[in-house]
């Protein structure tokens, strides 16, 4: 086996999704050693981001299709692809590094793994190109939109909640990872939803467990009183909805480090300050999860454009309803991409990267 395979392996992550730029430390390499075996290393070169049999991996790969069968079972099962079913048809995936493999890394996670991927995420993933879109996107607690506009379904976590046919709840990955780090965040972990295939995928992994949308509702409620920051996927039907704190989550801490987080997440709200009826209490600066809010010289909220996110989490805290969130103009409007596969092709194209396995492209 090719004593470079796994940077072959990161060249080939790095096309997808954020990427996986390489580091002057080389933690990368590290991680990915601790996630595949050589053997499952070069059975993801020969794989697309596109479901496909095991007997087509095969054949392109020219190996024998029940040894490749059993290598995609056990990469499956250690979340390093994706699996699907239906009925007997059984097809495989590769994902990204994120959001993908990592996120499948919950019951993997241990003190080693978290602090490498800790090391990476502050050399690395944490500096988002700007030019990329986030493979999430924000969007408002319920209670806090302007009763006055319209919230498109996609834009409302009960109504995506609502629309799914199976709802599975597993524990924040960023928050299991922070916790084998030391910082034992005081947010709650079961908080993230999957849904259809998705779900059957986390339940058959061991990483999630069904529940019925009555509890779902309930949870989201839940978060929404913790103070959490709801982002689905970014497209109009995701496969997963996350609930998240400014202190684990890598997407929000990477948008906390941006110093216009606008500029790279999609949201359709942003939160406006009624100087008259704000009481300068403090409570909006301290529920802000990406350092959108300070104080003017007068003790008045003071809300950032370029950096507000429109999660609403200021709203519902306001004792004084001095802060409503409304639409942002017509022109600035977003609607999310229609699939992920429609999403990492608009990534890829602003990254100026391929979908097509490197390897593919060298023949």
């Amino acid at each position: 086996m090719s004593k470079d395979i796994y940077q072959q392996l990161r060249e080939q992550l790095d096309q997808y999704s954020l990427g996986f730029p390489a580091t002057e430390s080389g933690v990368e390499i590290k991680i990915l050693k601790k996630m595949f075996t050589e053997e499952q290393a070069a059975m993801y070169l020969d794989m697309t981001l596109f479901l496909e049999t095991p007997e087509g991996i095969a054949e392109r790969a020219g190996m024998d299709p029940e040894k490749v069968s059993a290598v995609l079972q056990q990469m499956a099962k250690d979340g390093l692809i994706f699996r699907h079913r239906k009925g007997d048809l059984v097809r495989y995936a590769a994902v990204p590094f994120v959001v993908g493999s990592y996120e499948f890394q919950l019951k993997n996670m241990d003190e080693e793994y978290a602090r490498l991927c800790d090391q990476y995420m502050d050399e690395a993933l944490l500096n988002f190109d700007q030019d990329a879109d986030s493979p999430m996107r924000t969007i408002p607690v319920n209670q806090s939109v302007d009763g006055s506009f319209p919230v498109a379904a996609h834009d409302n976590a009960m109504e995506i909640l609502k629309r799914q046919k199976k709802i599975a709840i597993a524990e924040c990955i960023c928050r299991v990872q922070q916790h084998k780090t030391g910082n034992m965040c005081t947010k709650p972990l079961e908080v993230c939803f999957v849904f259809g295939s998705h779900a059957d995928y986390y339940v058959e992994n061991g990483l999630a467990r069904m529940i019925p949308l009555e509890e779902a509702l309930q949870i989201q409620e839940k978060c929404q009183e913790y103070g959490l920051v709801n982002q689905p996927f970014n497209v109009v039907n995701p496969g997963g909805m996350c609930n998240c704190c400014g202190c684990c989550c890598g997407v929000l801490r990477a948008l906390k480090k941006h110093p216009k987080p606008t500029e790279i997440v999609l949201t359709n709200h942003q939160a406006v300050v009624d100087a008259e009826l704000c009481a300068a209490c403090g409570d909006c600066e301290e529920r802000c999860q990406v350092l959108a809010i300070t104080y003017d010289d007068d003790g008045i909220a003071v809300v950032d454009e370029d950096r507000c996110i429109g999660c609403g989490l200021c709203v519902t805290t306001c004792p004084t309803e001095a802060i409503t969130l409304k639409p942002v103009s017509e022109d600035q409007w977003k609607t999310p991409p229609a699939s992920e596969q429609e999403l990492f092709a608009s990534i890829s194209a602003k990254r100026g990267t391929s979908l097509a396995p490197l390897k593919m492209a060298a023949k």
